[in-house]
Parts: structure tokens; sequence; C-alpha cells
């Protein structure tokens, strides 16, 4: 996995043409709602071929190589679909940095998509992660964003310390304004009494760490695939859990998955923990909304 193997330009221009061939340029740029922290476009070339871009800041193009370490990272475990990347790239002139990746056209779904799914989540879930972290057992080799969060991801050897220091802490501290001392009290509690309630996976997993719905997609393949990552390596059960947060995927796919074998006996007595994480994220991102979910799940563990 090397993220220097994608190729990175100096201008939108410059990208097109080295992509696709000397001449070929972009004849149309639409518009493409839905994600709050990039700006999305399909862009139409001269050759005729469709692609996806996002765009941010020039500043910001540090999501982009993030966002393509964790495709990367998947795609390594030839397992779970996801776009494949074309270039990352910054613009002086428009002021912006940029990543193009494959138009993925959101065609029909194949009739037993869920389950395919499944099956592969629990394969990604599988694979081996020896590359994916360096001096430890649990984390990711750099760390990236959830959402437009910052999140660490230093290795420990314990998964129940990783999500103690590296998810639940940070983001507790950076809510703190929120939370009376009542509430600091229980989360305090909450954190040093951790491995009263989690337990260490059998192995640990490549997670994709964001997934809710509005991050798998079908493919072109139709089957489903995965976009937007925050991956790191932990427990397979966060995955899941944060399907749940959200809504939830068809029930076939937690059939499937079940079956598979990689859900430990009480899963559910874990799964709001788990989410915890995701809805402090929310808290910091958001506001003060999500307060009484964060605070509702505290209580639950005090």
């Amino acid at each position: 996995m090397d993220r220097t193997s994608v190729a990175h330009f100096a201008s939108l221009e410059e990208a097109v043409s080295s992509l696709f061939g000397e001449g070929v340029t972009i004849e149309n740029k639409g518009r493409i709602h839905g994600g709050d922290i990039n700006e999305a476009y399909s862009l139409s070339l001269s050759n005729g071929t469709t692609i996806f871009m996002k765009m941010n800041d020039k500043e910001n193009l540090t999501f982009f190589q993030k966002e393509v370490t964790g495709l990367l990272a998947i795609q390594e475990t030839k397992t779970v679909g996801s776009p494949n990347i074309l270039c990352t790239g910054t613009d002086d002139k428009r002021g912006i940095s940029f990543l193009l990746l494959e138009m993925i056209r959101g065609g029909d779904r194949l009739p037993d998509a869920w389950e395919v799914f499944a099956h592969e989540l629990a394969d990604m879930h599988r694979a081996d992660t020896s590359a994916f972290v360096e001096g430890g057992t649990f984390g990711f080799l750099e760390d990236n964003f959830i959402g437009a969060g910052e999140q660490r991801n230093t290795p420990k050897n314990s998964w129940i310390s990783f999500f103690r220091e590296m998810r639940l802490e940070p983001q507790i501290r950076r809510a703190s304004r929120y939370f009376s001392r009542q509430d600091i009290k229980k989360m305090d509690t909450l954190l040093s009494n951790l491995d009263r309630f989690l337990i260490e996976p059998e192995h640990p997993s490549l997670l994709h760490g964001d997934m809710w719905s509005g991050n798998v997609i079908t493919g072109n393949n139709g089957k489903i695939w995965l976009i937007d990552p925050a991956v790191y390596v932990g427990h397979p059960e966060a995955d899941i859990a944060m399907t749940e947060l959200f809504g939830r995927f068809s029930e076939s796919f937690y059939d499937v998955y079940r079956q598979e074998g990689m859900i430990q006996p009480d899963y559910s007595t874990r799964r709001s923990l788990y989410n915890l994480y995701h809805m402090l994220n929310h808290l910091n991102l958001f506001g003060g909304s999500y307060l009484q979910s964060v605070i509702k799940i505290v209580d639950a563990f005090s």
C-alpha cells in the first residue's frame, strides 16, 4: 500500500490530459450534492468519458491524501469493491485541491447484493492487518479523519486501550465545554472501567471506520461498494455497530454476516458504546443537538 503510487498533478487540465491523452478536455461539470465536507462534480470529457471529482480548498489536500490511503488499504484486501483512484491534485489558478475517481453510475443492484456484501465484508474483516499497523496491533499507519474531525491512530496492542485512548478520550476532551462536572465524572468512571464492557476481538480487523448507509453505494458491477473510508485496525463489531446507528442495512446483511461468525457473544450490549465515539464526534462537529444522545449512552454504562 503506497499512496505515492497514485499520480499527483499541478492542475486539473494537466491531470485530464495526462490520464486520458493530449487534447482531451473537460466539456461539462455537473454538481453532485450530498457531502458536507467537499464539493463533488461529475466531469464529462471530450473523449466521452465521465469521471468523478471531489474538490476542496488547496490547503485541504490532506483530506484527499488520507482518503486515498484508506481506499488503497481496502483494495489491498481484495475483498469489498471501491472506486478506482485516478489521481490527486492541486490547482493554484483555481485555489483548489482535488481527487479524481472512477464515476459510479449507481445502476441496478444485484438481487443478492446485501448477502454478497456481508460475505465480502467478513472477508475484509478477516484479512491480514500486519501491513496496516507498525509498532502495535490496533491503529493505523497514519492518522486520518472521521468526517471532518481528526482521528488519531497511534498503535496499541490492546483494542480496549486503543478505543479508550485514541477514540473516546480525544473526543471527550474536545467536547468538554458541553459537559457538567457530573457528566465528566461519569465519563472518567466509564473510561476507567472500559474493560468491564468491551472485549478484545478474536483477531484484529481492517475497518472501514465510518460505515453508515451514506458510505455504501451500488458499484458499477451491481455489487455494494465502500466509499469515504476512515480506516483503521480494530474490532469488527465497531463497523457493524455503526451500520445500526442511523437506521439499518438490509436484514439479510446481518443474517449472513452473523453466519460468518464474526460477531462475538453479547455484541448488543456493546453496540452503543462503540457508537458513543461517533455521537461524540457529531457533538464536536455539529453542536449541542447531539449532547443528550451522548449522555444517554454514558448513563447506560454508569
